[in-house]
């Protein structure tokens, strides 16, 4: 006798809930929420622009294991049509689905860069930075220094 049947499961309603399982009824697991994503916007990274007016671009989702109830990394490339051949290898990028394939596999287009290779920005404040620090341009710290030049100055002149 099998482990189903010492646990009071007969092997007809054993049968009957895997057959229904193949079927799609999952209603007896956990409620998982399984889509399949066919998103009209994605971001990815470009992992090479070696063809013409086509750059191949990486995204990474994060899947749920209905089992482990744990994300994983789940890899998906995809090639978009860069008509200016503006983009590099490492930037960060928007892609658009066109609503007809232009080959058999450029389904996407560029629609932005929003991230170009070594000019990182930081998305709250704006400014550009190098690991966790800010890089000031050297007109801008020029002039905060004649500014606060200026405020002494002004503040001395007040007494």
């Amino acid at each position: 006798m099998g482990a189903a049947a010492a646990e009071g499961e007969s092997r007809v309603a054993r049968c009957r809930r895997v057959r229904a399982w193949k079927q799609g009824d999952q209603s007896h697991i956990m409620s998982v929420v399984r889509s399949s994503v066919h998103a009209k916007w994605i971001v990815g990274k470009v992992i090479g622009t070696a063809m013409q007016k086509t750059a191949k671009v990486r995204v990474t989702r994060l899947v749920l294991d209905p089992y482990l109830l744990k994300y994983f990394n789940k890899r998906k490339t995809y090639f978009a049509h860069d008509a200016l051949q503006q983009c590099t290898v490492g930037d960060i990028v928007l892609l658009k689905a066109l609503p007809v394939p232009r080959t058999k596999h450029v389904k996407h287009e560029l629609a932005e860069i929003v991230f170009k290779v070594g000019q990182v920005i930081d998305p709250v404040t704006g400014k550009p930075c190098a690991g966790t620090t800010y890089l000031e341009s050297p007109v801008s710290l020029e002039t905060t220094r004649l500014t606060k030049n200026l405020e002494e100055l002004n503040s001395s002149l007040a007494q």
